[in-house]
């Protein structure tokens, strides 16, 4: 796990208190801020904290936003952003988003905007943060007696081709079921025959989604998110949602933020008399004749097929009300919603949920 510097910061009320200080905060894994909380969210960032609670343990602590140079943000609707992002840049703050844009509007499997909309918001976002700041995820990719791989294919063709001049990048994982009980009970409730993936199926599904790649001439770069399996040989990688990689393309003019990450922003050399010189193998190109090596280091705090570098994440689970059958977030919709209540009754309050 992490460990950030801490600093002094007082709070609202005038107390005095120690406070974790992150430059790369994730928002959030945990629950949707971006669609629900992001008044919540900026106004905390502009009083310069907020509070996260642990929850394996129940423990409270302060984290604050005064060292905070880049954010992730994950989101199945991020619409709610799209007033605030001028903010960010007013305070020199660089962020990505995580885009979860799937399609089970047939199976109401999710509760969240139409399909066209969620598009939409999509390019909006895109023209406002750039092609590389808006990662397509169709997570989780899930088979069901009536979601065969052929149909998952179809949906994915169908964004696909709509966002084509949109994003870099396409992540997915397939949908582990079994082992997170309360995902398997929820869908079970709702009535879902879901079919565990095994091997063989993603590997033909790896398969044809290559091909789809290159025949639609969509050219994205392709990743599973956590997954054990490996396949290179369709030229899918294994993701890093908090990539340092690309922190370093969307900030590079930071140099607080490549000093933390030990990133050197280097200028590429000038041809000589005997032709252009050899960039270092694994150098990455920057606009302006830079380029930087990759010093991407994996959070050892994360789960072991996860590539993610260090951030601090400020969300909270069992907050999530778009309600999804498939959810791990939620222990129950219930919970979620009576949390999003009680948000609602201190919108302002450190924490998410005012408790």
């Amino acid at each position: 796990m992490a460990t950030w510097s801490k600093i002094k910061q007082y709070t609202e009320d005038g107390t005095l208190e120690t406070m974790q200080a992150p430059l790369i905060v994730s928002v959030s894994r945990s629950t949707d801020i971006p669609a629900f909380y992001s008044d919540w969210f900026f106004y905390r960032l502009q009083k310069g904290y907020s509070v996260w609670t642990n929850p394996f343990n129940g423990v409270k602590s302060y984290i604050s936003f005064a060292k905070t140079r880049f954010i992730v943000f994950w989101s199945k609707n991020p619409l709610p952003l799209l007033p605030y992002l001028h903010l960010l840049r007013e305070r020199n703050i660089k962020c990505y988003i995580q885009y979860t844009l799937n399609d089970y509007e047939q199976e109401k499997l999710e509760n969240t905007p139409s399909l066209a909309i969620r598009i939409s918001t999509f390019q909006k976002l895109v023209r406002q943060l750039g092609k590389g700041a808006v990662i397509w995820r169709f997570d989780p990719m899930i088979l069901t007696k009536d979601i065969s791989i052929d149909k998952l294919l179809r949906k994915v063709e169908n964004i696909g081709d709509q966002l084509k001049e949109y994003t870099e990048k396409l992540v997915f994982s397939y949908a582990d079921i079994a082992i997170y009980k309360k995902v398997k009970h929820n869908l079970e409730q709702a009535g879902t025959s879901y079919i565990e993936w095994g091997e063989c199926e993603m590997e033909e599904f790896a398969k044809k989604l290559a091909e789809m790649n290159v025949a639609r001439g969509w050219n994205f770069r392709l990743a599973t998110c956590g997954e054990r399996i490996d396949l290179p040989k369709y030229g899918i990688e294994h993701n890093r949602c908090i990539d340092g990689d690309l922190i370093t393309r969307l900030a590079y003019e930071d140099k607080a933020l490549m000093d933390f990450m030990k990133v050197k922003i280097e200028q590429v050399p000038g041809p000589t008399l005997f032709g252009n010189t050899e960039l270092p193998e694994g150098a990455i190109l920057l606009p302006h004749n830079h380029y930087f090596i990759s010093s991407h280091k994996k959070d050892r705090g994360q789960r072991e097929f996860c590539e993610c570098m260090a951030s601090k994440d400020i969300g909270e689970y069992n907050t999530c009300p778009h309600l999804c059958e498939y959810c791990y977030a939620n222990a129950t919709k219930q919970l979620a919603l009576k949390n999003w209540k009680a948000h609602q009754e201190t919108p302002q309050s450190e924490t998410i949920t005012g408790r």
